[in-house]
């Protein structure tokens, strides 16, 4: 079993910041990208940033230099530094990692989900 365990959301005002972190446990082989995902009420989810494990990242082109993402692979967890928050960076943000349980098998595993609100 593997389990994707986010911590870090919560209130914060314009301009604030925010740290996501999301910790893998369980029977992992290997971990490839780890990313974060967002949904907002009515809106479909997106990428906000992903790294690779090689340290690659893409980011939301919305969330340029304001949000930072990194990964400590000792740990198997996937961090989101959010800076300069916006109103409409309110969403939920899920924890997404491909995870290998056994050699070559790689398969998409997803967190509960942590509710960021960015007030105005």
């Amino acid at each position: 079993q593997v389990q994707l365990v986010e911590s870090g959301g919560g209130l914060v005002q314009a301009g604030g910041s925010l740290r996501l972190s999301c910790a893998a446990s369980g029977s992992i082989f290997s971990i490839g990208v780890m990313g974060w995902y967002r949904q907002a009420p009515g809106k479909q989810r997106e990428l906000v940033a992903n790294i690779l494990s090689g340290g690659s990242i893409n980011y939301a082109d919305s969330v340029k230099g304001r949000f930072t993402i990194s990964r400590d692979n000792a740990k198997n967890t996937v961090y989101l530094q959010m800076n300069s928050l916006k109103p409409e960076d309110t969403a939920v943000y899920y924890c997404n990692a491909a995870i290998s349980r056994t050699w070559g098998s790689y398969h998409n595993y997803w967190g509960q989900g942590t509710q960021v609100t960015v007030s105005s």
